[in-house]
């Protein structure tokens, strides 16, 4: 029986998370002297709304067809914002009209610019309707030079400022100066806003961003140009996302779609990404910050997504400092997305990844790896140290159930690198079939299991080893002729198990240092009597 089913280490069924209610009392932002021409500022009547539905018990405040210009909205308990399809909510491109305050972003407690729509400790809280929210983030963004055309940089740098190297645009000299602010304030562990206000161009706001809430309803409305994340529920529970379109331009710098943060109990389904960074991104603080705070990201649910661009379309990390479990995903579709499913880390986050299952995912046209798992994402994926001692900063990924994934083109099928110290470990891929110009690498790596798998890489080896041990490979397609079945190298190489078709050949090279030994080559009649129970 699989290790994964019989110890009970996949996720289990999901609680259900919990749906707000609220009363039927109606209140349009018009009634409150909101003026929909794309030129009035309409910050205190769309939150004066808010804010008179709040006090009078709840119910649904609604924005009619126009285009709404508007500060930070600031939601209330009990308050569902229904943008009617139509509506567009256009956010200020005046920086002074965010307020900075103390939260939570890439992991960490800081100061931020409020975000465009904002709520904390709230209870039943709803974003719905067809309509869009647009952060109008390509006034704060920066954009490196390496993803535009010549032509789009020419026009770009007339206005604005370029740092020395001219390999980045800001909006204004002030976001480049309070990049250097920034970073000694967080470095200094200062939390007061005011001593953060010369930074302010640079501390972009999330477009949506809720801390500590409970029952959470986002359905419906596209979110857009966002200035960092687009949405980022942190420490919150009972959230549901469903028909929700993200968007954001492919060169945009930390446009990441939808940032869970230590969230329990959510169902993400039904929803379409297209992004400038990460796409669907699980997340739980970063670094010593994380582990103080110890929440986990723990019972997600994610179906039926559909991904276009993004850096990854599933992934976790790599601030996950407080851990991540009891994860599902399944029934999306990746297309174009520069990896599929990404999972990365780096020493100094300490936090473990377990019970993750993924499943029915289907990719075409992946730039870069299919899979990848990296434990050395701080570092560029390259650096190779000797172990190191385990210690609370020690990240860790076990318990991983990944099956039936198909991809039509990718230039790595599967790349794996853990740590010496810190292997990946329990990982079973069954069902997988994928097209790609490399085969499948893996490096520090124990207990991972491969059952029907279909790679043809156009190059090199179908799979890689390099200090690996556990290894068990049942019914793989064989690469082309001459090509090699595998290439195995490093001392720590051992117990890797070959199950096949009888009679066909299995092409192996080892290192030097590599027992030979230690790897094992069974025919399929043979499998009786040297499978696991």
């Amino acid at each position: 029986m699989n290790r994964l089913y019989a110890s009970g280490l996949i996720p289990q069924t999901h609680q259900l998370p919990e749906t707000p209610s609220f009363p039927e009392k109606q209140y349009s932002i018009v009634d409150f002297g909101a003026i929909g021409d794309g030129l009035t500022m309409n910050t205190e009547a769309v939150n004066r709304a808010i804010e008179t539905c709040f006090s009078e018990g709840g119910g649904t405040v609604n924005i009619p067809p126009g285009i709404w210009l508007t500060g930070p909205i600031q939601l209330k308990s009990g308050i569902n914002l229904h943008a009617q399809q139509g509506a567009l909510v256009l956010f200020s491109r005046n920086f002074d009209d965010y307020p900075l305050i103390p939260t939570s972003y890439e992991g960490i407690r800081t100061v931020r610019c409020m975000s465009n729509i904002y709520g904390e400790n709230l209870t039943d809280v709803a974003i719905t309707g067809k309509g869009i929210f647009d952060g109008s983030g390509d006034a704060w963004r920066p954009v490196k030079r390496m993803k535009m055309t010549e032509n789009q940089w020419k026009a770009l740098t007339s206005s604005g400022w370029t740092d020395p190297s001219n390999l980045m645009w800001w909006p204004t000299e002030r976001a480049i100066r309070g990049a250097s602010t920034a970073k000694r304030l967080i470095a200094e562990g200062v939390l007061q806003t005011d001593a953060f206000e010369e930074a302010r161009d640079f501390l972009r706001p999330t477009l949506l961003q809720l801390d500590r809430c409970r029952r959470v309803l986002l359905d419906g409305p596209t979110f857009q140009n966002s200035p960092s994340w687009c949405l980022h529920p942190w420490l919150c529970e009972h959230v549901t996302i469903r028909n929700v379109s993200v968007k954001n331009p492919w060169y945009s710098q930390n446009g990441d779609g939808l940032d869970l943060d230590s969230c329990r109990y959510v169902e993400v389904s039904d929803s379409q990404f297209d992004v400038g960074d990460d796409a669907i991104c699980i997340k739980s603080g970063k670094d010593a910050d994380g582990r103080e705070l110890g929440v986990p990201c723990e019972d997600i649910s994610i179906r039926g997504c559909v991904v276009y661009h993004g850096h990854g379309g599933f992934v976790i990390g790599s601030e996950m400092s407080g851990g991540v479990r009891n994860v599902s995903i399944s029934d999306c579709l990746f297309i174009g997305t520069d990896t599929g499913l990404r999972f990365k880390s780096a020493r100094g986050r300490g936090g473990i990844v377990e019970k993750i299952r993924i499943r029915n995912i289907r990719m075409t046209d992946i730039p870069k790896d299919a899979i990848t798992f990296s434990m050395f994402y701080s570092h560029g994926g390259t650096d190779q140290p000797a172990a190191q001692k385990v210690t609370e900063k020690t990240p860790a990924f076990r318990d991983f159930l990944i099956e039936h994934i198909q991809c039509t083109s990718a230039h790595q099928a599967i790349g794996m690198k853990g740590l010496p110290e810190m292997p990946i470990e329990n990982i079973r891929f069954e069902h997988i079939d994928i097209n790609a110009k490399k085969g499948i690498s893996l490096e520090n790596v124990r207990d991972v299991h491969f059952t029907d798998v279909s790679v043809t890489p156009v190059q090199g080896p179908l799979f890689s080893l390099q200090a690996c041990s556990g290894i068990r490979i049942e019914r793989t397609k064989r690469p082309g002729t001459g090509q090699l079945y595998m290439e195995a190298g490093g001392a720590g190489t051992s117990d890797i198990e070959i199950r096949g078709i009888a009679g066909e050949a299995y092409e192996v090279n080892c290192a030097l240092e590599t027992d030979a030994s230690q790897i094992r080559i069974y025919p399929e009649e043979d499998r009786g009597s040297n499978d696991e129970a």
